[in-house]
């Protein structure tokens, strides 16, 4: 634990990066071959993501296209994706698998919304947990006498700030992505 402003706004970052990450596999209409990183296939006695049994891509804007590697995998592929919970119908062809991306009904884009929101609140928790941790950590050195109160003072002023930034982005994200997933 520390209170080095730098790794706490590197802490901050990742919980960002995590949210993309997440707002990529939101499925807002149009495809995205990020939309299948969630899958997990049965392979060779183990769960591999989808990306290492095969390659995804997205010829069309509402279509996705994957080509799996090792024929013998397919149907386990299709499978992987009908039960991931994204709501598509992988089609098998040969070794490559279409997957078409079906329009959202008004349900499914409020689900979508709410599920977005849900993501965004967990960065914003994971925000202030890095916050609360660096106070923890200012309030040790000071205990410690490493810090007097006027720098812990000013350092937990610092570490506030860089808090309502990132929450703020946070935020942000959100509202793009929600325009996203209602106007498609």
């Amino acid at each position: 634990m520390s209170a080095d402003p730098k790794e706490l706004e590197k802490r901050m970052q990742s919980a960002m990066e995590a949210l993309k990450k997440e707002f990529s596999g939101l499925r807002t209409g149009r495809a995205s071959v990020n939309l299948l990183d969630p899958v997990m296939v049965e392979a060779y006695g183990q769960r591999m993501p989808l990306n290492q049994v095969g390659t995804v891509s997205a010829p069309e804007p509402r279509l996705l296209s994957v080509n799996v590697w090792d024929k013998g995998l397919v149907i386990s592929t299709a499978k992987a994706i009908r039960e991931a919970g994204l709501g598509l119908n992988p089609a098998p062809d040969g070794q490559t698998i279409r997957i078409p991306i079906p329009e959202l009904s008004a349900e499914r884009r409020a689900e979508l919304a709410k599920l977005a929101h849900k993501y965004a609140e967990s960065a914003r928790v994971a925000v202030r947990n890095v916050r609360r941790d660096g106070n923890e950590a200012l309030k040790k050195a000071e205990k410690d006498h490493k810090i007097s109160q006027d720098e812990h003072r000013q350092k937990s002023d610092e570490v506030q700030k860089l808090t309502d930034r990132f929450v703020k982005v946070v935020d942000e994200t959100l509202v793009t992505k929600e325009k996203e997933i209602k106007t498609v």
